[in-house]
């Protein structure tokens, strides 16, 4: 990997919240193209990585997808509940037990074997968190409860089978608007995992 790195210096920071994760506001000076340095102002939210699945059936030609509250989409004009690929944070897991475990709390299916697609920032100009993607073939005997969430966590979650089909279509529509699950789902159709029509 050939990236370039940034030339930065006189890093200040100001811790602005930790109620929930931490927000803070950095002072620090950055190297222009042209040579210059460039005094700038930015915050940060750091909420931990997370990782992200999308189950899918071939024999059926369906995947599973969640559907829930999201407070800052509502704040934002979104007046819908979310429809998402299983994902969450973390907490001190590798990214393959989370998500594993994430699986089972949200859409009740127990999977073992997943595949990882990639990793992605989602939010680069003011949210740390990476994201690891990952997908994974289901089939019905792997559900071993009706998943959900956890009520202690405030998770109201309801569990969706669609035909792939009918997943593209919401994207096009616009019932689908969630990055990350788009992402997945197109992985799917660019990768012909499942079929299109």
């Amino acid at each position: 990997m050939s990236a370039k790195t940034p030339q930065i210096r006189h890093i200040r920071e100001t811790l602005l919240s930790d109620n929930w994760y931490t927000l803070k506001k950095c002072t620090y000076e950055i190297q222009r193209r042209d040579g210059r340095w460039q005094q700038q102002t930015r915050e940060s939210y750091d909420r931990g990585d997370g990782a992200v699945i999308l189950l899918y059936n071939q024999a059926k030609n369906t995947i599973i997808l969640i559907r829930q509250f999201r407070l800052p989409l509502y704040i934002n004009g979104y007046p819908h509940f979310l429809i998402e690929a299983a994902a969450g944070l973390l907490d001190n897991a590798s990214p393959e037990e989370r998500i594993i475990a994430e699986t089972e709390e949200e859409t009740g299916f127990r999977i073992e074997k997943i595949e990882k697609v990639y990793e992605a920032y989602m939010s680069p100009g003011s949210v740390t968190e990476k994201l690891y993607f990952y997908i994974a073939e289901y089939h019905d005997g792997d559900r071993i409860n009706s998943g959900g969430g956890l009520t202690e966590e405030g998770e109201d979650i309801e569990v969706l089978e669609w035909e792939f089909p009918k997943a593209l279509a919401a994207i096009k529509s616009g019932e689908i608007v969630d990055g990350k699950t788009i992402m997945l789902i197109q992985h799917i159709a660019l990768n012909n995992i499942l079929k299109g029509h």
